[in-house]
């Protein structure tokens, strides 16, 4: 799963033509993956995509105790013996999702040690919401030399209201709330279309949730059911390969299970001037001869998403007139400026917002990944350059996107890895 390259090079410009197949969410499939440890049943999960944060929990899951067999894009979790109560750091620290094995765990084991996670470094991301549910819950927290420890017994259902509708906050929480007794509303919650789909696999798993607005109800149960589960396609992969279907010259044709959560991105790339139509669970993105600049604000969904909009500051780069992107999740989302500065684009970034003056003609030159949408976006920058771009530190790309090089050299692009 793991890519052993490490430079990804582009000879631009490109003009990309063709169809391409969306892989199972990322964001869906990880706390998926940490939603097994709740059961001593069979899970069965399908569209897995082949990336290295997949990987990685999975090794996540097998320390801790569980059986875990690949084939293809199915994985299949086993009980096997005894769940472990902690997980290595060395595993913990390489994603921030390995943090919802606590909520996992919550309900099986009385003591429970987990590193505090790591991944992008993309701003603070404090999980102080998730171990505040956990408290109201009924559990002793301790955080020391990176570590947090939960004690306690059995879990009491409660009512939990989140400061922010935090996507991980949610997830922990509604998995430690399966095994507590009674019911538990989360209230404030995050109802991103992954955060659904989570729900979808825990109810198929036997639990009772229902979804009242920002109103997350959950009672909690003791047995559960084995399950067969097919993953939603991933809507951050399916938005940068439209954004990619927009650059100057191109038409891209996606194959997407649920178009209908893309429905802010395509309302925001046809104000740029793109041609984008969707027929059933297909989405085709055709560039205008000159695309026009508009602002956005990152926003929970169903607003922007903010994994997208790196990718689209390169749209705006290319764009007539001056744009404004204002980042309104993560404080440390333009760490691919920079690197596009490098490149030719006029982009001041100032607090939270990118100002960027478009029309500009972006050139390759070596630049590095600093995060995985960051990553993403300088792929874009490098397929719409004259000249060789070179993408060092691409073992952020991977963590999202699964053989994105030949993705793109199916669509035409000169694209390979060295």
């Amino acid at each position: 799963m793991v890519q052993k390259k490490n430079k990804l090079v582009i000879n631009g410009p490109a003009k990309l033509k063709g169809h391409i197949n969306i892989a199972g969410s990322k964001n869906a499939v990880l706390p998926i993956l940490a939603a097994t440890l709740i059961s001593d049943k069979r899970c069965i999960i399908e569209n897995v995509p082949d990336l290295s944060d997949i990987a990685d929990m999975i090794s996540v899951l097998s320390e801790l105790g569980k059986e875990v067999s690949i084939s293809d894009e199915t994985v299949i979790v086993d009980p096997s013996g005894e769940l472990k109560s902690s997980a290595s750091y060395d595993l913990i620290k390489k994603m921030r999702a390995s943090v919802l094995v606590m909520g996992a765990l919550t309900g099986r084991k009385k003591f429970i040690k987990v590193a505090l996670p790591g991944g992008c470094a993309i701003g603070a991301r404090p999980i102080d919401m998730h171990l505040g549910g956990f408290k109201k819950l009924g559990l002793d927290i301790k955080v020391s030399g990176g570590f947090v420890e939960l004690k306690g017994g059995r879990l009491k259902g409660t009512r939990i209201y989140l400061d922010y509708p935090s996507v991980g906050a949610t997830e922990n929480l509604i998995m430690a709330a399966c095994r507590a007794d009674g019911e538990t509303w989360i209230e404030n919650a995050s109802v991103e279309p992954e955060v659904l789909e989570v729900i979808r696999f825990l109810k198929a798993m036997g639990v009772w949730i229902k979804v009242d607005g920002p109103i997350i109800k959950v009672k909690g149960r003791k047995k559960f059911k084995k399950v067969k589960f097919a993953v939603m396609d991933d809507r951050i992969q399916a938005g940068t390969y439209l954004m990619a279907g927009c650059l100057p010259g191109s038409e891209i044709e996606i194959k997407f299970s649920h178009p209908e959560v893309l429905e802010t991105v395509i309302d925001k790339l046809q104000s740029c001037g793109a041609s984008i139509s969707v027929a059933d669970k297909t989405i085709k993105a055709e560039a205008p001869k000159q695309l026009k600049s508009i602002d956005i604000t990152t926003a929970p969904y169903p607003g922007f998403p903010t994994d997208l909009q790196a990718p689209f500051s390169v749209l705006m780069a290319l764009a007539e007139g001056v744009s404004v992107i204002n980042e309104e999740i993560f404080e440390n989302r333009f760490m691919h400026c920079p690197e596009l500065l490098r490149m030719g684009a006029k982009i001041e970034v100032r607090g939270g917002a990118a100002i960027i003056t478009g029309s500009s003609k972006l050139t390759g030159a070596p630049v590095a990944a600093a995060d995985l949408r960051g990553g993403a976006a300088l792929v874009l920058a490098g397929l719409a350059a004259q000249g060789r771009t070179e993408i060092n530190e691409v073992s952020h790309i991977f963590r999202g996107y699964d053989e994105i090089e030949n993705k793109f050299k199916n669509l035409g692009a000169d694209i390979w890895m060295e």
